[in-house]
């Protein structure tokens, strides 16, 4: 169990820094050349690898790599939805919720065995 929740949260924080590279220059350097803004998230996402790639290693051990990938997409939308709401200032929609529960489907189907051992 420590080994999933070591895994989980250095996702968690490697995905905020993701969330950061991939779409913090929308509101912060949009006045910027394009090139500009890929250094600087360039930049940032290897503060994401740095900690997503351990996350991969350790949670390899006791989950496939299905299951991290899974496990990968929840925590994404667990943060960029908030990031999404909060910072850029999006409006929320329905859709989230549609995606969000199309995840969990996944999320039961590729660990189902773990906990019903179908």
């Amino acid at each position: 169990m420590r080994t999933i929740l070591t895994t989980v949260v250095l996702l968690c924080c490697s995905n905020v820094f993701m969330t950061f590279a991939w779409y913090g220059h929308l509101k912060n350097l949009a006045h910027k050349p394009w090139f500009i803004a890929a250094i600087v998230s360039w930049s940032i996402a290897l503060f994401e690898y740095l900690l997503q790639v351990p996350a991969n290693r350790i949670g390899h051990q006791v989950m496939s790599v299905g299951q991290l990938k899974i496990i990968q997409e929840v925590i994404t939308l667990s943060v960029f939805v908030p990031f999404s709401l909060l910072y850029l200032k999006e409006q929320i929609r329905l859709d989230y919720l549609w995606a969000g529960l199309c995840i969990l489907g996944a999320v039961f189907f590729l660990f189902r065995q773990k906990l019903f051992g179908v």
